[in-house]
């Protein structure tokens, strides 16, 4: 692996920490916080692509697991991956390579509304994907309450989507970090 590819991984690895600094707030029904690290998340992904964003997330948890206080309110340890909000950290890593999957094969077509329908896809609705279900089988609730507990932080989600997208756009012109990657079918020369 490149040097460069190296530093861009652990730079967004420390972003995603950096943005730990946000008071994290807690809803009582789940027990998961909101933060402003899934912005990290999407903006790993959309900026570095699947590979590099989805190592920059690991770097990240792995620093977590081995007990640095980078979460949101300080915590850290394996133990938070038993918890509650266990799902999503996991998800995280799914989230950004997924975004940085479709960014990768949008690239030629991302603009503004493009860069925010990825992240709502990979960031909110893949995410709460693996997310709600872990947060149902912890906490011991049926999946139906776990999703409604998180049914609050669907707003803050889309915010975040759309400051990701913003930066996406702006790299994309100004710096493109991401290689474009060409579709899947082959191309005909019509």
């Amino acid at each position: 692996m490149e040097t460069r590819n190296v530093v861009f991984i652990a730079l967004f690895a420390a972003i995603v920490a950096a943005l730990a600094v946000f008071p994290p707030i807690t809803l009582p029904l789940v027990g998961v916080p909101i933060t402003a690290q899934s912005l990290g998340v999407m903006l790993a992904g959309g900026v570095l692509g699947a590979v590099r964003g989805g190592l920059a997330v690991v770097l990240f948890l792995v620093l977590v697991a081995i007990g640095l206080p980078l979460l949101a309110g300080g915590r850290g340890g394996f133990g938070v991956f038993l918890g509650p909000s266990g799902g999503f950290l996991v998800g995280w890593i799914v989230a950004a390579y997924a975004i940085g999957y479709m960014t990768e094969r949008l690239w030629h077509r991302l603009n503004y509304l493009v860069a925010a329908g990825i992240c709502f896809a990979g960031g909110v609705v893949l995410l709460y994907a693996i997310g709600v279900p872990w947060s149902a089988f912890v906490a011991e609730i049926p999946i139906g309450t776990a999703l409604a507990g998180s049914l609050p932080f669907i707003p803050g989600d889309i915010i975040k989507c759309l400051i990701a997208a913003g930066v996406m756009v702006i790299v994309k012109r100004s710096y493109p970090i991401i290689t474009p990657k060409s579709p899947a079918m082959p191309q005909t020369g019509m």
